[in-house]
């Protein structure tokens, strides 16, 4: 899944789990999304849920949640320690992988406007997503909650960005919603070697965002800021670990990331004579916020962090010791992960090098050709990173130790980008097939026909394209390491400008034979010109970088 949005609505009722469950029986219906989490709450009579899926699936699972919570939910009967303005009390749209903040207020928008229009109910947007700064906190829009909201309406100041603005008896019963764009909260647990919550206070008061109080000589206490922004924290004590936490709210990893949390906490807790013993993560974490943490201990290391994928993640797995208290099954607790294992689809690259060397010789389309060009590419890529990884760290190469990091981790993001489009090209490939296997009795069914066919075939093209593009990438940091890379690793330097190579021309050949199915004569003149463009730059690259290899050996 290349694109990921995370919703986070929470419905009030948390007793009755027929009503619970057919809610989540309109979210799971959806297709492209998948309900990661549950929790019920019986004092709070409120349930959190939490799915995931691409950009247009969430859009329209969050929808059909709201009005099945607004056809089963009576906020006249409810209840609960938690505050709550609605049946659907709050729904946030979080950015995960592949969009944007902007992506996910626009989709808060188009549900917001949906909800307000179709279902009658009052809607507030907040966060990222509110019109007015005074509507970007939730507790604010919430004030006074469920019982408030006759009057609320009445105020020009609180009238819904969308839906009805006066008291009537369907809002009587559903109550307001607030719908918004929120940045990605991780539940974040760090393990001291202590059971008293006191000393783990104390260390949380100094590292959250808004500090602590500090008494003066004079009897006035004046508010000390703490060391770190978008970090929320107090000490806790859990029986079931025997031993204190510092339990932590990160609101925007990207601002403060995971690695600084837990090296402040280690920081702090030093001062004080103890000693961090590990941490945990509550819930689900995004794999960015994981590959960032073990690139930033692999720097600490004096290594390169030019490394795949499966090592950032074990190394921010060891360097937080997210083993501590309870196993970390990155299956199970990266998100990322998560959705691939729920998806249970047979991956060509999950496949061992033989069964898919088995595959490919069968008499089946697909893989072909495309998903070679691909994997060709991937190739290339990870020996373009063997190679500048070689160079890191040697004396001899001090001077380009930086750039040789570099170079790795650009082959390393190639490499990923290669190997999405192994399986991507047969996707596109059975796309076409089913477009073709439509029918065609009438003449709009031909229509029809025609018009996914097309389709098909432009997405078709989309893939060997940008594969050839890559693989031009690919070349330049072949280039790069035949001029500045470990001479030992020479040969393999040219051995990653010849795979490129090969999976730019395989990449246009592919592009060429999807072009004779087009009948757009346009696109397909405009796309051969561009792709042969390539290739001859492809061609000029190969050269100059063999002759440069050869006349070295």
């Amino acid at each position: 899944m290349d694109k990921i949005v995370e919703c986070v609505p929470n419905f009030s009722e948390g007793r009755d789990m027929k009503v619970i469950e057919e809610i989540i029986n309109v979210i799971k219906e959806v297709e492209d999304v998948y309900v990661l989490d549950v929790d019920p709450g019986e004092a709070t009579n409120r349930t959190v849920v939490t799915f995931v899926g691409t950009p247009g699936g969430v859009e329209e699972a969050a929808f059909r949640a709201i009005k099945k919570a607004a056809e089963l939910i009576d906020m006249r009967k409810h209840h609960g320690e938690h505050p709550r303005i609605g049946a659907t009390d709050v729904c946030p749209f979080v950015p995960v992988k592949g969009v944007t903040m902007e992506d996910c207020v626009k989709i808060a928008e188009e549900v917001g406007e949906r909800v307000g229009r179709e279902l009658g109910i009052p809607v507030y947007l907040y966060e990222y997503a509110a019109k007015e700064d005074y509507r970007r906190n939730l507790a604010d829009i919430r004030a006074g909650e469920y019982e408030a909201l006759p009057e609320k309406l009445k105020d020009p100041k609180w009238k819904p960005d969308y839906g009805p603005s006066e008291w009537n008896e369907n809002i009587a019963k559903t109550g307001a919603t607030v719908i918004g764009a929120r940045d990605f909260l991780i539940a974040y647990n760090v393990n001291l070697n202590t059971k008293d919550k006191k000393l783990a206070h104390k260390i949380a008061k100094v590292i959250r965002e808004r500090g602590y109080k500090k008494k003066m000589p004079d009897g006035t206490k004046v508010q000390v800021p703490g060391k770190l922004k978008y970090v929320k924290a107090i000490g806790w004590y859990i029986d079931e670990y025997q031993r204190a936490q510092i339990s932590i709210n990160l609101t925007n990893f990207h601002e403060t990331p995971l690695w600084k949390v837990f090296e402040a906490c280690e920081e702090e807790a030093q001062k004080i004579g103890l000693r961090v013993t590990g941490s945990e993560i509550v819930g689900l974490v995004p794999l960015e916020a994981m590959l960032d943490t073990g690139r930033h201990f692999l720097r600490k290391m004096g290594k390169s962090d030019g490394v795949p994928e499966r090592d950032l993640v074990e190394t921010a797995i060891l360097s937080l010791g997210l083993n501590d208290v309870a196993p970390f099954d990155p299956t199970e607790k990266i998100i990322e992960y998560k959705i691939e294992k729920m998806e249970s689809k047979k991956k060509l690259v999950d496949m061992s090098l033989k069964d898919f060397v088995d595959e490919l010789s069968r008499d089946s389309p697909a893989p072909g050709g495309g998903s070679v060009a691909a994997l060709s590419g991937a190739i290339s890529s990870a020996l373009a990173s063997m190679v500048a990884n070689l160079t890191y760290g040697k004396k001899k190469y001090k001077d380009v130790w930086e750039e040789m990091a570099e170079v790795a981790r650009k082959a390393q993001s190639l490499k990923s980008n290669f190997i999405s489009l192994v399986d991507k090209d047969s996707d596109t490939f059975n796309l076409l097939m089913s477009a073709f296997s439509l029918p065609k009795k009438s003449d709009e069914e031909k229509k029809i026909r025609k018009e996914k066919i097309e389709e098909a075939t432009k997405l078709a093209i989309d893939v060997p394209k940008e594969s050839l593009k890559l693989s031009l990438e690919a070349m330049e940091l072949a280039e790069v390491l035949t001029e500045k890379g470990n001479k030992n690793a020479l040969s393999d330097a040219g051995v990653a400008a010849l795979t490129a190579y090969t999976a730019a021309y395989a990449a246009y050949l592919n592009v060429l034979i999807n072009l004779l199915g087009l009948s757009d004569d346009e696109y397909a003149n405009k796309t051969r010109e561009e792709v042969e463009e390539k290739l001859k730059e492809a061609e000029k690259r190969k050269e100059r970088i063999l002759q440069k290899v050869l006349s070295q050996l």
